[in-house]
């Protein structure tokens, strides 16, 4: 078995007019890279679509979330579970979540901060009072601290992490304890070429105007951008067996991911653009050494017309090619799916696979090098 193992999932992919990603002015995030404005889409952002993207497909209790309403999530299912009324259940799960010492919110009932958890361990943890319910409803609140203080609900949090946990970590400043250290790295995605903010002046006439009315009912002016963006993330596949515990679930967690990376896209002002695309490339590259980032192949920026997408695809491959010769590096495992016929695709990744046959090597390449020997 690998001591360490990386998969680095590298994407083209276009994206017409949109706003996908907000910033402080409402405009598409951008950056300055190799001397020139890019369209940028936040890693956080892209993080929580795919999240949400493989979190659709597992059961609800595989789910994931990210809330200050811990509080409120147990005692829903404190009341469902056991019957108590509502009130009882709020004051048993303030009981059991008080020793963890979590910052109270400003709002009552609300954590400081945003807290990530699966639902199967809250299950877990109203697994430790279920069949005392109601004698613990009838305590005073003294009792009832006294009576939950001792209860495991810190280990419950601390194991049994979901796909989303495990990928994207946890991190709580002031409880070491509850950290889970991130298995997935995801870099922001950004513009192969230089990209320009542009605004859209829109208007909306009341339907219900007399004939001698004139006008707009509303005026307004949303940012947008297109792009073709470079995006990559990176899955340390020895970091997710340690955080799910078995090897089996980590390699089952790396087919999931990459179906929701490459296939998800942040929903930024998506009524108004429609701008959900497929990836013109995913290259997927299993590395026993280090994660690769390939961004340096657009450092400067791709300048041509006619095809933007498979200029960068192209300049991808020879980016790929150049490195592992350079370096000396010999990957577990390269292939990709794309939309081109190239040559140069072919060189440095092989021939084109189906998404689906690329995904069926990459877990026969996981499975075989994590096999026990």
């Amino acid at each position: 078995m690998p001591k360490r193992q990386y998969v680095d999932f590298h994407i083209i992919q276009t994206v017409p007019p949109a706003n996908l990603n907000r910033d402080d002015q409402g405009n598409p995030k951008d950056a300055v890279f190799g001397g020139v404005r890019r369209a940028r889409v936040s890693s956080q952002a892209w993080k929580r679509a795919a999240r949400r993207a493989f979190d659709e497909k597992l059961p609800e209790a595989d789910q994931s979330t990210r809330t200050k309403r811990i509080a409120g999530q147990l005692a829903e299912r404190v009341a469902l579970r056991t019957g108590v009324d509502p009130e009882a259940a709020a004051r048993i799960a303030a009981a059991l979540l008080e020793p963890l010492g979590i910052k109270a919110g400003k709002k009552a009932g609300n954590t400081a901060y945003l807290l990530f958890f699966g639902y199967r361990q809250l299950d877990e943890i109203v697994d430790l009072i279920a069949d005392q319910a109601q004698d613990l409803a009838g305590l005073d609140d003294d009792q009832l601290k006294e009576a939950t203080k001792k209860l495991a609900v810190a280990d419950r949090l601390k194991s049994g992490h979901p796909i989303g946990v495990a990928l994207f970590g946890r991190m709580v400043a002031d409880i070491a304890s509850l950290n889970v250290d991130a298995a997935t790295q995801v870099a922001h995605a950004i513009s192969t070429h230089a990209c320009n903010l542009e605004s859209d002046y829109y208007t909306a006439v009341d339907d219900e105007n007399e004939a001698d009315e004139s006008g707009a009912g509303m005026l307004g002016n949303i940012g947008f951008n297109a792009a073709t963006l470079y995006r990559y993330a990176t899955v340390g596949v020895h970091q997710l067996v340690d955080n799910l515990g078995s090897v089996d679930a980590a390699i089952d967690a790396v087919g999931k991911f990459a179906q929701a990376f490459a296939l998800s896209v942040p929903t930024g002002h998506i009524n108004s653009f429609a701008h959900r695309t497929r990836p013109s490339l995913v290259a997927v590259v299993v590395r026993n050494d280090q994660p690769v980032n390939l961004v340096t192949a657009f450092e400067s920026p791709v300048k041509e017309t006619n095809g933007i997408a498979a200029a960068s695809a192209r300049r991808l491959a020879e980016e790929y090619t150049r490195s592992t010769e350079q370096w000396g590096d010999q990957p577990a495992f390269f292939a990709a799916c794309h939309a081109f016929e190239d040559d140069v695709l072919a060189k440095a990744f092989g021939a084109n696979q189906p998404f689906n046959t690329l995904l069926s090597g990459l877990n026969e390449t996981l499975t075989t090098s994590w096999a026990v020997r």
